[in-house]
């Protein structure tokens, strides 16, 4: 994966993510084969910030249920991407 975009692919966006800012800890879905030090490289050079620390989280997707035809079902499977970036820096996607 060279292309920055294909590692990250967006911004999350919760109650939770948005109390991480105040901490200077940025939220982002990332490509579930993408590795720490690929993500801490294309947050960089996206957004042009210095990353601390990297951490990441694998979500099991929810199970469904289809009311119709009784059968169940399951939503993708999630990685997200806790960055922390260095004292002083922001990206000013979230601020706005």
């Amino acid at each position: 994966m060279k292309d920055p975009h294909d590692v990250v692919l967006a911004p999350e966006v919760s109650e939770k993510t948005y109390a991480l800012l105040d901490e200077g800890v940025y939220t982002f879905r990332v490509h579930p084969d993408a590795s720490k030090p690929e993500i801490r490289d294309a947050v960089e050079r996206i957004f042009g910030v210095r990353v601390l620390k990297v951490n990441t989280l694998n979500r099991d997707g929810k199970r469904t249920r289809n009311r119709r035809t009784f059968t169940y079902g399951k939503r993708p499977d999630v990685k997200r991407a806790y960055v922390t970036l260095a004292p002083g820096e922001s990206i000013e996607l979230f601020e706005a």
